[in-house]
């Protein structure tokens, strides 16, 4: 979503650091150069006003000027006002949750994926949160609207309201509140009527609704990728309907970003969640550093954690941990770090949160690599019989041109694969006993709290961002890719990849 304004803003930066002294000429050149990306990426022009006038100020006075890094000095202010448009440090993403039931609003335009998202919200408070949930699709207009929300209160394992055909909004908004009282449900999830366009007949309905439901908390869901129009939605909702917070979907689009940065200085809302993709687990917390983070280079090595953690299986890791302490990882645990590699994003995913991600994607750019060279590599280990891969050394030169032929792949492919594996195994081997106990620690894999997953991302990052420890790789590599030699920011091993 901010490649583009990345893209800039490092370019601007690069041309500070590195410098013994800043003129003020100098600081308000910059200043021109970041009010240009800001404006090329959407971002609203009283907001961008704002901004640069806030770091400028800043930014020209003695103390960064006669700095010994004063480049480094720019950047933080710049990511410090970054964090206030965004909504500061403390901002509190949570939501409120009243007495059951507790309502929860959704509005939005049709078409910002606001069905979507209310699925994906449903799944994070059953499964994060505990909550007994109960989805009610008021659209009754948008075919097959209602019938879309039953699907995906299916998909997500919660309840929704029974479609009675011909009734009004607010008739069924009261009838979710009825049976979610007689039925214990902890929250209620109302799923407002959109239109392509905003229009008086579906605001008037949607703030009869919210007389009706009384939501504890009621959420715009805008299409990041609109831009500026997205602002002006916000706008127009709010100034109706009583808003808690926004949502902002598809976020990992190709898009300015520019409605991100605006939306929260304009409405004066907390942005609540990001939408990721069409999965129902795409929903993530906002986080106002981590997403200025993002846009400066730096990445997001605590979200790349929490996910992790998240995606770790205790069990297995377990297992893992016992075999090392014998000195043993064969195939197989290869290509379960291959797929936990998947399941955490892929290459692409990992790289966005990872800091230098500009110029580790274009080495992988260069090297030809994407998330289809793990799948390949597990394809190749899936080809292998179960005897080869609990012992890699029965693999000779019959058995991988065997190999190649059924994984559809050149032999020195599988020359590839098991080299990385002996790799990563000698890299185990030296790790002995204890090593998996700690990284499990670090990840959250034994419960351990939020406070010691930062303090151990900051640990990380204040080496180098030189990838998540314990995941493969000697100098902190990702999961299955090797222990040396590889991308920028902590992706070693990759076939293709030469150390730069």
């Amino acid at each position: 979503m901010f490649d583009a304004l990345t893209d800039r803003l490092t370019s601007v930066f690069d041309g500070l650091t590195g410098r013994g002294a800043l003129s003020e000429k100098d600081v308000s050149a910059a200043m021109r150069e970041i009010r240009v990306a800001l404006l090329e990426a959407d971002v609203a022009l009283p907001v961008v006003k704002d901004f640069i006038a806030k770091v400028k100020k800043e930014a020209v006075g003695e103390a960064v000027i006669k700095s010994i890094t004063p480049g480094q000095m720019i950047i933080k202010i710049v990511h410090d006002a970054l964090v206030e448009m965004l909504g500061g440090e403390d901002s509190d993403p949570s939501l409120r949750i009243d007495s059951p039931p507790s309502v929860i609003m959704m509005a939005g335009l049709q078409g910002s994926g606001k069905t979507t998202t209310t699925g994906k919200l449903a799944k994070r408070l059953k499964e994060k949160d505990r909550k007994k949930v109960l989805l009610a699709s008021l659209d009754t207009r948008r075919p097959a609207a209602m019938d879309q929300l039953a699907v995906l209160a299916g998909q997500v394992g919660v309840e929704s309201l029974p479609i009675i055909k011909g009734q009004l909004a607010t008739d069924i908004a009261k009838r979710a509140l009825q049976a979610a009282k007689l039925q214990g449900f902890d929250v209620v999830i109302l799923d407002t009527a959109g239109r392509t366009t905003l229009d008086e007949q579906m605001m008037a309905e949607a703030e009869e609704v919210a007389k009706i439901a009384n939501p504890s908390e009621t959420l715009l869901v805008a299409d990041a990728l609109t831009g500026q129009d997205a602002v002006e939605t916000a706008k127009r909702f709010n100034e109706r309907l009583p808003l808690t917070g926004l949502v902002l979907t598809r976020m990992d689009g190709d898009g300015r970003g520019g409605a991100a940065l605006s939306m929260r200085a304009v409405t004066g809302l907390p942005i609540k969640f990001l939408g990721v993709g069409e999965k129902l687990d795409g929903l993530d917390v906002f986080a106002a550093k981590r997403v200025a983070g993002r846009i400066l280079g730096r990445g997001d090595i605590v979200s790349l954690v929490e996910k992790a953690g998240e995606q770790m299986d205790a069990e297995k890791a377990e297992r893992l941990a016992k075999k090392m302490s014998k000195g043993q990882f064969d195939l197989d645990d290869f290509a379960e770090q291959l797929r936990q590699l998947q399941k955490m994003g892929g290459l692409g995913g990992i790289m966005g949160m990872m800091p230098g991600a500009k110029k580790a994607k274009q080495a992988m750019a260069g090297a030809n690599m994407d998330d289809k060279v793990i799948k390949r590599q597990e394809a190749i280990i899936s080809s292998m019989t179960k005897k080869e891969r609990a012992k890699p050394a029965l693999l000779n030169a019959s058995r991988r041109r065997r190999i190649a032929a059924g994984a559809g792949v050149h032999v020195s492919e599988v020359n590839k694969v098991l080299k990385m594996h002996q790799q990563m195994a000698t890299m185990m081997k030296k790790m002995g006993k204890g090593g998996m106990k700690g990284m499990m620690n670090a990840l959250g894999g034994a419960g351990v709290s939020q406070a010691d997953i930062a303090k151990m991302a900051a640990r990380n990052a204040g080496s180098g961002g030189a990838g998540l420890p314990g995941l493969g790789g000697g100098s902190g590599g990702m999961p299955g890719l090797g222990g040396s030699g590889g991308l920028p920011g902590g992706l070693p091993g990759l076939p293709g990849a030469k150390k730069k």
